[in-house]
Formats: structure tokens, C-alpha cells, sequence
């Protein structure tokens, strides 16, 4: 991802996602639930994960993926824009919509299974 731009307008081009207020910011939402934040911190984006993949995120692409303080008791963690990582965000970005998406959105996404 290059910019917090180019990260909404690939959420955004999943089934149903929307940009709305989040945090007092829009960000992209499906079903009233955020998939990731403009971060408080320059050249990164707050993404939605689970626990262990956060860790191993955190494990496997330093680089890419990080956190402050402020996101370490929370699902989500940081992603700064330019790596060479993006076939991953992109990844990432769609299993946090899967993970918000209902049972019918995934389907007639033909995801029914987690990316």
C-alpha cells in the first residue's frame, strides 16, 4: 500500500464495504464495523487482525508490521505504507472484512471459506 488512499480504495473494492465515521475519521466498514484506522503515527495504517496473527505478523514482517503501545492489548496493529508486502496487507485486509462480513456476504462473495 502506498497511502492511506490506496489501503481504502482496495477495502473498499470488497462486497459492501463502505467508508463511515470511525473514531471520528472515515474509514472502511462492513456491517458498522471498522477493518482498519488512519493511524495517530505518519506513513502507517491501524488494521484489524486476530491475536496469533498478529504475533506472527509481528514475527515474520517487522518491516511491514508493528505496533505501539497503544494497540498492544487490542487486535489491531500497524502497517506502514511503501513495503514490499502488499499481496499480504491485501491478505490481511480481506480476512478482517471475512472476519466482519455475515454468513451471506461471504457467500455471495464466493468466500465462504476464510482467505
Amino acid at each position: 500500500m502506498d497511502d492511506w488512499e490506496d489501503a481504502c480504495a482496495y477495502a473498499c473494492a470488497l462486497p459492501e464495504v463502505v467508508m463511515e465515521s470511525w473514531w471520528g475519521t472515515p474509514c472502511p466498514k462492513i456491517n458498522g464495523k471498522g477493518l482498519m484506522s488512519r493511524a495517530r503515527i505518519e506513513g502507517s495504517f491501524a488494521l484489524m487482525v486476530t491475536g496469533p496473527e498478529k504475533e506472527l505478523l509481528f514475527e515474520t514482517d517487522p518491516g511491514t508490521f508493528w505496533q505501539t503501545a497503544h494497540y498492544a492489548n487490542y487486535p489491531m496493529l500497524l502497517v506502514r505504507y511503501g513495503t514490499d508486502s502488499r499481496e499480504r496487507i491485501e491478505l490481511y485486509i480481506q480476512r478482517a472484512w471475512w472476519d466482519r462480513a455475515k454468513k451471506p456476504q461471504r457467500i455471495a462473495a464466493g468466500m465462504a471459506e476464510r482467505p
